[in-house]
């Protein structure tokens, strides 16, 4: 299922330019002009291909799918739960009785963050290798939105090269008025396409991919904290008010709904 937002968007986007196109008395089908597109799509790919190596070319259709189709993080009132279960299972049965679970867990660097709570003593070792993880995730984040960036950067600039292959080729038409004035139309066709794309598409995507990077260190981040509250046991009490500190008023009152629920599922089972 697609991102709603980038959907509704974009289809906001284009029936805005539509409609007021159609109030400024010019015609939108002037916008299905295949050398516009020619120009300004596969230009912009062309210079990607020039800006990156080919090794992180490759990782752009990916990249797109992602920002289009969205992507979807675990919850966090969830993720609070399962850490306050493991720590108390920490203090009840010992570091150990974690050791089982940690393989059952599906979240890559909770698995991590939890095998490396049972085998080493050191906070500071524990907060640097997850923290490390982070950086380098982030840095990851930074150069897939990077593509979107300079995409938005030179689809623009394409569009005003073509209008000038498009005035080039009405100044060939300069004894038929008609011709000249369609081809001066057709010359801005590239010009508005390089905007548009520019400005409503990769621009907005590179901004979409960073709110993702956001949203996920702060999962990541929220994991770490967890897993440093187990290894240091902690009690259940004081690692969740620590835990809490992460969540917004919205997201502590979701954490309490799913609390209290999850309260009541153990006491019926008792």
């Amino acid at each position: 299922m697609g991102d709603a937002a980038t959907l509704i968007g974009l289809i906001i986007a284009l029936v805005s330019v539509g409609v007021a196109m159609v109030l400024k008395g010019a015609n939108p089908s002037v916008l299905l002009n295949p050398a516009a597109f020619l120009i300004i799509i596969a230009g912009t790919f062309g210079a990607l291909f020039v800006a990156f190596p080919m090794k992180e070319v490759k990782k752009l259709p990916g990249l797109l799918k992602i920002a289009i189709m969205g992507r979807t993080f675990p919850d966090k009132a969830d993720l609070i739960l399962q850490l306050i279960e493991y720590t108390n299972l920490a203090r009840r049965d010992g570091m150990l009785a974690l050791d089982s679970i940690s393989e059952k867990v599906e979240d890559p660097f909770m698995k991590k963050g939890l095998a490396l709570a049972i085998n080493t003593s050191s906070s500071e070792s524990l907060s640097r290798i997850l923290e490390a993880d982070i950086d380098a995730m982030k840095e990851r984040h930074r150069s897939g939105a990077t593509f979107f960036t300079q995409a938005g950067t030179y689809a623009p600039s394409l569009g005003v090269l073509g209008a000038v292959v498009g005035l080039i080729a009405a100044l060939g038409n300069l004894n038929d008025i008609e011709k000249l004035g369609h081809s001066i139309a057709a010359a801005f066709v590239a010009t508005l396409l390089g905007i548009f794309t520019g400005y409503i598409f990769w621009h907005p995507l590179a901004n979409k991919m960073k709110q993702f990077s956001r949203m996920e260190v702060e999962i990541k981040e929220l994991i770490m904290v967890g897993v440093l509250c187990i290894q240091r046991g902690e009690r259940s009490f004081f690692a969740e008010q620590e835990l809490l500190s992460y969540l917004s008023q919205e997201e502590i009152k979701h954490y309490e709904l799913k609390k209290g629920a999850k309260h009541g599922e153990e006491k019926r089972a008792t």
